[in-house]
């Protein structure tokens, strides 16, 4: 299959569980592609935990699910080493990490030693376990949420690791047809009872649809709006911190899976456009002045992209 009709039985697929939320599907089945890691922010009950499960189960995978808490420790994430009496030798017990998808659930609730854990996992695709690396299984993709609202008690995710995941997806309310749906489907039943009613892709579909992204030509016009784009948050007067050279590396790539998917082997602006605003929410950080002002991110990175000539 092309990863185009990947991405289309992707979306029709989750759909069948998970009612709305486009823009977060889209951004976890490129996220999957590139095998990068994805922060979901959004209040609770919005069907957070059910998209991973989701995920997993089309993709063939196992689905973990780790809670964040204050009182939680590396080795909750990673695993730790049990010595074993009846064969008196140390064996490696695996943590909640040796999954396909990981859902880090209110990440910014553990404090920053718990939080490090996850960063040599979604960086190196590997945990270092008395003092030997052990790879992670491949696809390996991180769903971390947060909730936007409830910040006491919470531990805010220093830059080192929000510039690890290659999106921030923002979860709203569902639209008035949308919560019907959702309660039509709770009316019928479960839905995460359906979940293992579908049918998983076979094996190798997520590198093929790599393998077509690679192949997906930039030209250099594209490349240096990519330049402009992460160049202009840097001298954005609204920020203290604009976008990472990482964040530069990330658009690229997500726009050239964005062509893709449209069956495109080109990337034009209005793909790297329609990214920016996912891949650099999280990395950037304002000035009070723009808080005051009644700034967000979003709003600050549009800002960004206005000031900037599109190519054409």
């Amino acid at each position: 299959m092309t990863a185009r009709e990947v991405a289309e039985r992707f979306t029709r697929d989750v759909h069948r569980i998970v009612i709305g939320q486009d823009e977060t599907v889209r951004l976890a089945f490129i996220a999957l592609v590139l095998g990068g890691h994805l922060l979901i922010e959004g209040v609770p009950g919005t069907a957070k935990t059910l998209l991973a499960r989701t995920i997993a189960r089309l993709i063939g995978g196992t689905f973990k699910r780790i809670q964040f808490t204050p009182d939680l420790m590396p080795s909750d994430i990673t695993g730790t080493s049990v010595y074993e009496i009846s064969t008196t030798a140390f064996r490696i017990k695996e943590g909640p990490i040796f999954a396909n998808v990981v859902l880090a659930d209110e990440v910014n609730r553990a404090p920053a030693k718990a939080q490090a854990a996850l960063l040599e996992a979604m960086e190196e695709k590997q945990v270092t376990l008395e003092g030997e690396a052990h790879p992670l299984p491949r696809p390996f993709i991180v769903l971390a949420t947060q909730n936007p609202v409830e910040y006491e008690g919470t531990y805010p995710l220093p830059e080192a690791e929000l510039d690890r995941f290659l999106f921030k997806a923002i979860v709203r309310y569902p639209a008035t047809g949308e919560e019907r749906e959702i309660l039509r489907a709770h009316d019928k039943g479960q839905p995460a009872a359906q979940v293992n009613t579908l049918e998983p892709f076979p094996a190798g579909t997520l590198d093929e649809c790599a393998a077509e992204v690679e192949r997906v030509t930039v030209e250099d016009s594209v490349l240096d709006y990519v330049v402009r784009i992460v160049e202009e948050s840097r001298k954005s007067q609204d920020l203290i911190l604009g976008a990472s050279p990482r964040a530069g590396v990330h658009l690229l790539r997500a726009a050239k899976t964005a062509a893709a998917i449209e069956g495109r082997d080109f990337v034009t602006p209005d793909d790297v456009k329609s990214l920016a605003i996912p891949t650099l929410r999280h990395r950037v950080v304002l000035r009070a002045e723009a808080e005051i002002e009644g700034l967000d991110a979003d709003a600050v990175c549009r800002r960004v992209l206005t000031r900037l000539d599109v190519p054409r």
